[in-house]
């Protein structure tokens, strides 16, 4: 069944580059359905996207006349993918905004589609604070994003903010169409060239069915009223998983410790503090099809919690704590007599980072390890670069945004378990 893309063109310089990736996904066998704003008509006309596409271009909210043959709401859903490319800092603000004030962000509202957003602009722009906010709440809202590249730009500053290459830009969308199962629905065809596809909604619901855990940040675990034993975990990639599993279909619980985060829409949230907190309310949720154990757990607790803060006596020695270890969550998995059929394990390192997981692997009973070197800014950073550790090999990634990482673990996770029925 052909896979079909709604093409939303912002207006910005990069938008000629719009017409190669019509060409390169025709090529594949995609279908293509184009959407200019009015900006984007200063770059690209309707005619010359309309010949590549061979279809109608859409662009005026008000025309009757399109209206009629195909209103917004079914643009809006006839498509397996949805993309902006390129994606100016206003479209990403209007979308951020939930605005709707022309025919793009009228579909963008209204879509149930995947959707991902190619941004491309002015370096400053793009690491503006407020864009830099817009982009975190799309992600929170499960809007894919294929950062900019670095380079030379026609304004004639150098920085991040091209456009990537429209190669780069098909790659991404075929990666995130090998996660749509077509189902067959009563709509108006895309053109793919000389064969006219059958029509279909895209769903990404590949886990439909599935229970997923997940665990996220740091445990806390107190010295006394107002001192704890933590670590740098800003919980923000497994968020990001727990977002990317709903996004697939999943019903997941999200264990968190102590974190600033919106809840991911879709997903039933738990919050706890310490460790054994964790491994409570983890047991609670089970069974699960799949476990993920992101949360960066101390190793260790006081012996004993002061009831009064600990003062300093004046005489230069620290305050005397006896250290005790706490419980193993992904070992007590292991074992555990409702064991997921899929247990994946964290593990953060600064060195040796293959071969700890490697140990870790063994040692826990996991399925998998992700292991991340996070000696330099992982934690409470926005990118990530793994390593998958299984008992057939390492598969190394490259380094990702969170939001990416969180995506392709979870196509690995729905292929995974589907091998597994």
């Amino acid at each position: 069944m052909t896979q079909r893309v709604l093409l939303i063109v912002s207006g910005g310089i990069a938008a000629y580059k719009a017409l190669e990736l019509v060409r390169l996904l025709k090529r594949r066998g995609i279908a293509v359905r184009g959407v200019l704003t009015e900006s984007a008509k200063q770059f690209v006309t309707p005619l010359s996207l309309g010949v590549l596409t061979e279809d109608h271009v859409y662009g005026d909210m008000f025309d009757l006349k399109e209206e009629r043959e195909i209103g917004h709401i079914q643009l809006s859903r006839q498509a397996d993918l949805i993309v902006i490319a390129p994606a100016t800092a206003n479209i990403l603000a209007r979308m951020a905004a939930g605005i709707a004030d022309d025919l793009a962000t009228t579909i963008l509202l209204a879509t149930d589609k995947p959707v991902l957003a190619v941004p491309a602009m002015n370096v400053r722009m793009w690491h503006h604070r407020a864009t830099q906010r817009n982009l975190d709440t799309l992600r929170s809202d499960g809007i894919h994003i294929l950062e900019p590249a670095s380079g030379a730009m026609a304004c004639g500053e150098y920085g991040k903010g091209r456009l990537p290459e429209p190669e780069e830009i098909v790659a991404e969308i075929e990666r995130l169409l090998s996660f749509v199962r077509a189902e067959p629905v009563e709509a108006l065809p895309f053109s793919s060239g000389s064969e006219r596809p059958s029509t279909g909604s895209g769903r990404t619901e590949v886990l439909k069915g599935r229970h997923i855990l997940v665990t996220a940040g740091p445990t806390h675990e107190p010295i006394d009223p107002v001192r704890y034993i933590a670590n740098r975990s800003s919980g923000k990639q497994g968020f990001a998983i727990a977002a990317a599993a709903v996004r697939a279909g999943a019903r997941v619980t999200l264990i968190a410790g102590p974190v600033h985060l919106p809840t991911p829409a879709g997903v039933e949230r738990i919050d706890v503090e310490t460790a054994r907190e964790m491994l409570t309310a983890v047991e609670a949720a089970l069974p699960a099809d799949a476990a993920i154990m992101v949360a960066a757990v101390a190793d260790w607790r006081t012996a004993d919690a002061a009831d009064q803060k600990i003062k300093k006596d004046g005489s230069g020695q620290p305050a005397p704590l006896a250290l005790v270890e706490n419980p193993d969550i992904l070992a007590t998995l292991g074992r555990h007599a409702q064991r997921p059929a899929l247990l994946v394990g964290f593990a953060a390192e600064t060195q040796s980072i293959a071969d700890h997981a490697q140990a870790k692997l063994m040692k826990k009973g996991a399925d998998w390890i992700v292991a991340n070197d996070v000696s330099g800014d992982v934690m409470g950073g926005d990118s990530n670069a793994v390593q998958i550790v299984t008992a057939a090999g390492i598969d190394i990634w490259p380094p990702l945004p969170k939001d990416q990482v969180a995506t392709r673990l979870i196509e690995k996770v729905a292929h995974a378990l589907a091998d597994r029925d």
